[in-house]
């Protein structure tokens, strides 16, 4: 990924920084304990409860890019908790799982913000909530369902707002009514990933940036294979999130998707004047989802789902650079804040999405390689449930008998997309039809 290539959070978290040069690249031969493929979130979580829960295990983690590049680094930077997903966990996990991963996923955006302040990083961690709204008429009550089964287990996740309410939190007459949800909060995810990869090289990870895996050999040893030579591990944790989709195995039950974003230039006095100052979370309930925050130095990061797919699970290079969609979505911030109408827009970038036919991600080893492991399918939710993912991995990569490794979502994934041509032809058809609809 060249400079100009860069989401503005990276650019913003590395030059913070001081722009260091990447960690050496892996070359030669050697071993380790596990070898963890992918520097974002997951892959830094799992080495750091890894290290946690058995310090003297050997980790060596490779990144094709630095950390911070990939999804973690491109993202709403919405910490959000599994609150939304409560129905489908219920159904999967039933009623004792889903509400002690409900409440696990609300413990994991507040141990976002301890870790960084324990580990000395600044996160731009700000525990202001999540705001779920309707931009139009189709959208409302899209909340109703889960707000409801939220009542049935005696969970009050989410407080009703009146119209008058929801104006007045998001500043905008462009939202017509919605529910808050107080347990989420906003991060800058490209310091979060940067602070990660800080605090899992002192616990005495081993990073190698600059080194994709180019091969897997699934013998015994199980080898990576990099451009420049080769480790041989015990285990391997694929953590390569939207990049596994192209692997034979995740094709069909994951469908890489694109988001595009936009961040205007400061605006701390326009955003004063209209009441927006604090780190709330919204979003819309369009199908092409709308979510958008404002940042410490007083800007507002904008994305829209529902971009580009890629064929056959590749992620092409049509998930880096600049948003072909950063007109369109400029075009909806004037519209919900008319007083913005004269700050320019000063970066675009696009992000790669894993959809699942679940909407929650999956865990578990690669049928006939119990050693080789994978978290993954996030589906655009993974600021927050990435720390239990780690968590998921660490445990069934040291072989531990407890409730991470024994949870239904560590049992693989569930339901499969159709194979291609159909499903690329399929999904543009859905998607030509959904922004009509919503045009």
């Amino acid at each position: 990924m060249e400079a100009a290539e860069k989401s503005y959070w990276l650019a913003e978290a590395l030059a913070a920084e001081g722009n260091p040069p990447p960690a050496p690249a892996w070359e030669g031969q050697g071993r380790a304990d596990v070898c963890i493929v992918g520097g974002g979130f997951t892959g830094l979580w799992t080495a750091i409860h890894l290290k946690q829960l058995r310090p003297a295990t050997d980790i060596a983690l490779i990144e094709m890019d630095v950390c911070g590049a990939g999804a973690s680094g491109r993202n709403g930077g919405f910490a959000m908790t599994w609150a939304s997903k409560l129905s489908t966990i219920l159904k999967i996990c039933g009623a004792q799982e889903g509400v002690r991963l409900l409440r696990a996923s609300q413990d994991a955006v507040k141990a976002l913000g301890a870790f960084a302040r324990q580990h000395g990083f600044d996160a731009h961690y700000r525990a202001d909530g999540w705001l779920w709204t309707a931009s139009d008429q189709g959208q409302m009550g899209a909340w109703e369902d889960i707000v409801q089964a939220h009542a049935k287990i005696g969970s009050d996740s989410f407080e009703a707002l009146t119209p008058a309410q929801v104006q007045r939190r998001a500043a905008s007459l462009g939202h017509l009514a919605g529910v808050f949800e107080p347990a989420v909060a906003t991060v800058q995810p490209a310091r979060l990933a940067r602070g990660l990869r800080k605090a899992a090289l002192a616990l005495g990870v081993r990073l190698y940036e600059k080194t994709p895996m180019s091969a897997l050999g699934r013998g015994k040893p199980l080898v990576v294979r990099t451009p420049k030579g080769a480790i041989q591990a015990d285990k391997v944790v694929l953590a390569t999130g939207t990049w596994a989709a192209a692997m034979p195995e995740f094709r069909r039950v994951m469908m890489p998707l694109a988001a595009d974003m936009i961040v205007t230039a400061p605006a701390a006095k326009e955003l004063a004047e209209i009441g927006l100052t604090n780190g709330v979370a919204i979003s819309d309930s369009s199908m092409l989802v709308h979510y958008y925050r404002t940042t410490m130095d007083g800007r507002i990061v904008l994305g829209k789902g529902g971009g580009a797919f890629g064929f056959a699970g590749r992620v092409g290079t049509y998930f880096d650079g600049r948003s072909k969609r950063a007109d369109e979505i400029e075009a909806t911030l004037k519209r919900w804040y008319p007083k913005l109408r004269n700050v320019p827009i000063s970066d675009t970038w696009i992000g790669p999405v894993e959809r699942t036919k679940t909407g929650l991600p999956f865990f578990g080893a690669l049928e006939g390689q119990p050693d080789v492991l994978y978290g993954m399918g996030y589906t655009g939710n993974g600021v927050g449930p990435c720390y239990l993912g780690g968590r998921i991995l660490a445990s069934l990569a040291l072989g531990l008998k407890d409730e991470w490794s024994s949870t239904p979502l560590a049992q693989g994934p569930r339901g499969t997309f159709p194979p291609e041509p159909f499903r690329y032809v399929g999904a543009h058809m859905v998607r030509g039809a959904v922004k009509r609809k919503e045009a």
